[in-house]
């Protein structure tokens, strides 16, 4: 971790960080994918590498706020379908970062969420009918969880961009906003939490970031309340149209980066 960086960080850099932590709020509570915006102001403030480590506890936070407020809405056999290839996902990520440079990693995990927009947008104008939730039972369901589970673990571990990859599938799968958020809420809590200790070993993690992160976890809280108020006034039509947005506006940033 570029301990300088942290500690000689501007006012307006600071104020960055915020509306960044703020935003990671928002979109845990509404508009899921749209914390890629932070995934960059992160990248912009501080190293690459450091910006990973010093988002991770914000996300967590934002997690945890998302978890009680939409708990009751949680699909778990999607869930358990997940966890297995997210775990292979983000043990692959884990050796990615052991060589990758910075501008591979931004490249490959940008095409990838561009990728993914693209394959979902051609499904949902294709299809004749939406998916239930309960497809990821049939063989094809199985295939595409452990697919997006493998993608979904490997780019949140190496860019903290899992979001939109996750937001696609559940969209493909046919999701309403609430069983979106909930479902997503659970899945992120339990995978960003079992990241920590790979960041630390990375050295993403350490006593100077988390004080940083003690500073900017307030400004996740506003935010979340600000999402769950909006998420509200949000037909479905909208709401899959803004994470589609947020998905294809995060992977541009990182390609341009």
């Amino acid at each position: 971790m570029d301990t300088m960086t942290l500690w000689h960080i501007s006012v307006w850099e600071f104020a960055a960080l915020a509306a960044a932590a703020l935003l990671v709020g928002f979109s845990k509570t509404a508009v899921s994918g749209a914390n890629t915006v932070s995934l960059a102001i992160f990248a912009a403030v501080l190293p690459a590498r450091a910006s990973t480590g010093a988002l991770l506890p914000i996300l967590i936070a934002g997690d945890v706020l998302a978890v009680l407020t939409y708990r009751r809405h949680a699909h778990w056999p999607t869930l358990w379908r997940l966890f297995p290839a997210v775990a292979v996902g983000v043990v692959a990520g884990t050796l990615f970062l052991q060589w990758a440079d910075d501008g591979i990693v931004r490249t490959s995990i940008g095409a990838i969420l561009l990728f993914m927009a693209a394959v979902t947008v051609w499904r949902r104008r294709t299809a004749d009918t939406d998916e239930e939730p309960d497809s990821v039972a049939t063989r094809t369901g199985r295939v595409k969880a452990r697919s997006y589970g493998v993608l979904g673990g490997f780019t949140t571990m190496v860019a903290n961009a899992g979001g939109p990859v996750m937001s696609m599938y559940l969209l493909s799968a046919g999701f309403r906003k609430l069983g979106f958020l909930g479902t997503s809420a659970f899945f992120f809590l339990i995978v960003n939490v079992s990241k920590v200790p790979f960041s630390v070993g990375l050295g993403l993690i350490d006593g100077h970031s988390l004080l940083l992160d003690l500073a900017l976890v307030a400004f996740v809280v506003p935010g979340a309340f600000l999402g769950k108020w909006a998420v509200n006034r949000i037909n479905q039509r909208l709401f899959e149209q803004l994470v589609i947005a947020a998905t294809i506006v995060g992977g541009v940033q990182l390609l341009l980066r």
